[in-house]
Formats: C-alpha cells, sequence, structure tokens
C-alpha cells in the first residue's frame, strides 16, 4: 500500500465518449450544458468532441458547433480527439482547444483496422508522419499511448511483452524526433483487463520507464473498472480518464448495451474514502451525473449517484437522537 499516491489527475471524457456511442441525437445545447456543469467541479481536463467521421459516429456530427458553443472557464484544458491529420487540421481550426500530441500505437491490429482502417504498420507509419505536423505547429507531445492493452473482442489476450516492445518502439520514435515522453497511457478499451493483469502490466512497465507517469483509461462493461482502478492506485498510477456517471464505450469494439468508462464520481469517492486528494467537488460532480441521465433520457451504470456521499450519514450517525 506504500505505493498509494496521495493526489491524482482524472481527465473527464464523458462528453466525448459518452455521447459518441448514445443512439439518439443529443441536442448541441444540452452538450454545451453538460461541458459547462462538468467546468464548475474542480475537473480540470475535459475532453468535449472527436473529430471522426459523421458518418461512422453521427452523435459527433455537430463537433464544431459543441466546441464554439461552450464558454472556457479559466484553469481547464479542453481537449478533443483526433484519429487522422483531418480530424487533426479541424482541432486545430477550433482555436479554443488545448492540443496535446501522442504517439499512439493499437495492441491489437484487427481492431485498429476496425476503428481506424489501418494496419499496424500503417499505425507506426502515421506515428511519424504526425508528429511532423506536431513540430511545424508547435503540439507538445508528452504521451506514447496503447489501445486495447489488455485485450481485443476480435484477437484476443495481449500479453504483456507484446505491450513493452510496442512501448520499446515508441520510445524510439520519440528519441528519432528529439521528443521526450514523460507519460505512458494504457486503455482497457475492450474491458478485458483484470486487477491482476493490471498490476502485472503496469508493474512490467515501472521497472521498465521508472520515470514516466502512467495513465489508465478503462472501461466497466464485466464490471471491473472500479476494482481495476484500485489495482493501478496501488501500483501508483494517479492519472486516469472517467466518464461521469459511466457513460461511454467505442462504437467499434463489438459490444452492445453494455456498460460504458469507469465512473467519474465512483471513482472519486473511492479516492476520497482512501484519503487520496481529487480536487473534484464531489456534490457538484454528482449533479452532473444526474444531468447526463436526463440529457440522454435513459438510466446510467454509475452507482454513487444513487447512494451518495457518505459524509451526511456519518454527521446524522453523531447527532444525538
Amino acid at each position: 500500500m506504500s505505493d498509494l499516491p496521495k493526489s491524482v489527475t482524472i481527465h473527464e471524457e464523458g462528453p466525448r465518449e459518452g455521447f459518441q456511442i448514445e443512439p439518439a441525437t443529443i441536442p448541441t445545447a444540452r452538450k454545451v450544458e453538460f461541458i459547462e456543469a462538468l467546468s464548475g467541479t474542480g475537473l480540470k481536463h475535459i475532453q468535449v468532441v472527436s473529430y471522426v467521421n459523421p458518418k461512422r459516429v453521427p452523435g459527433m456530427a455537430d463537433a464544431e458547433d459543441v466546441v464554439r458553443g461552450f464558454k472556457p472557464a479559466p484553469g481547464i484544458e479542453y481537449t478533443a480527439l483526433w484519429l487522422n491529420e483531418k480530424g487533426l487540421e479541424r482541432a486545430r481550426a477550433s482555436g479554443k482547444l488545448t492540443l496535446n500530441g501522442k504517439i499512439s500505437i493499437y495492441a491489437s491490429e484487427k481492431f485498429s483496422m476496425r476503428n481506424n482502417n489501418r494496419n499496424t504498420a500503417q499505425e507506426f507509419e502515421y506515428a511519424r508522419r504526425v508528429l511532423d505536423q506536431y513540430k511545424e505547429h508547435g503540439i507538445p507531445v508528452e504521451r506514447g499511448s496503447i489501445a486495447s492493452a489488455f485485450g481485443c473482442n476480435f484477437e484476443g489476450d495481449i500479453p504483456t511483452s507484446k505491450i513493452l516492445d510496442i512501448l520499446r518502439r515508441i520510445f524510439d520514435i520519440a528519441e528519432e524526433n528529439a521528443i521526450e515522453l514523460k507519460e505512458i497511457s494504457l486503455a482497457d478499451t475492450m474491458a478485458w483487463a483484470t486487477p491482476l493483469s493490471i498490476k502485472r502490466t503496469v508493474g512490467a512497465i515501472r521497472e521498465k520507464y521508472p520515470d514516466a507517469r502512467l495513465n489508465l483509461h478503462l472501461h466497466d462493461t464485466r464490471g471491473m473498472g472500479i476494482a481495476n482502478a484500485y489495482a493501478g492506485l496501488e501500483m501508483g498510477v494517479d492519472m486516469f480518464d472517467a466518464c461521469v456517471a459511466g457513460l461511454g464505450g467505442c462504437p467499434f469494439a463489438g459490444h452492445k448495451g453494455a456498460a460504458g468508462n469507469v465512473c467519474t464520481e465512483d471513482l472519486v469517492f473511492m479516492c476520497h474514502e482512501m484519503g487520496i486528494d481529487t480536487g473534484i467537488d464531489f456534490d457538484r460532480l454528482l449533479d452532473c451525473a444526474r444531468l447526463a441521465e436526463d440529457i440522454v433520457g435513459h438510466p446510467l451504470p454509475g452507482s454513487v449517484k444513487f447512494g451518495g456521499s457518505l459524509d451526511k450519514l456519518r454527521a446524522a450517525a453523531r447527532t444525538p437522537a
């Protein structure tokens, strides 16, 4: 337990990863409302849209309108996801977003073909090519990222040795371009991870890259999201992606009706109960979880939004009858 961090950083991805998978068309104004509500919770990183093909991801067809519509709050990074040069240009054209580059590779070639229409060789080719654009436009690159890092519905288990090999190649590309990578992100895109595999993979990476900060992007399809986050905390991970109310999921991961990403308020609740600071106002975050449920018009899987904080119950228990 000595490796538990004293504080964690949470990147909220509900407006992007959450709304991209919803079947109904969510009005742009409600997306803007949600982003601005999240801006009042103490979150410092909010991913608001993805610049992707609207024919493949109809929920992101209004990405430009969403970005134009919300009022940024001071001290918050508003970011976007892009998968190719065209998406990057759209993000740059917004003039409103924080742009952070990364060297990102899929551990599963079959999923890469399904999601990006690129095989592994083409993924590495794109990674090198896009770095030239990052340099040209002064976009910082500090992260190496691996998607489908723990397993894939189309390819099966992903061995830790393969993750280490991909990371080696990512760091080689960074060195070739005089880039110092400070962060490593692992995405459990299709919810194959368990606490054991989290510890095994994170442990191997920490041994190889002890100075890199680790980020986990976890999904809760099989109910392992919060358990996997706890395993990450025990291994010293202090940065997580999450979605309010358990929104989210990948449209091309092959799950229908499954839970989404690890739930932000559940993660915050656990951290606070463990004495780990998040900098987030829990009550305001619960309001956002209820707002998310109202916007999508159906129940969402987050748990703590029903039970709430224990603080009021503790106070009531201390009050004389």
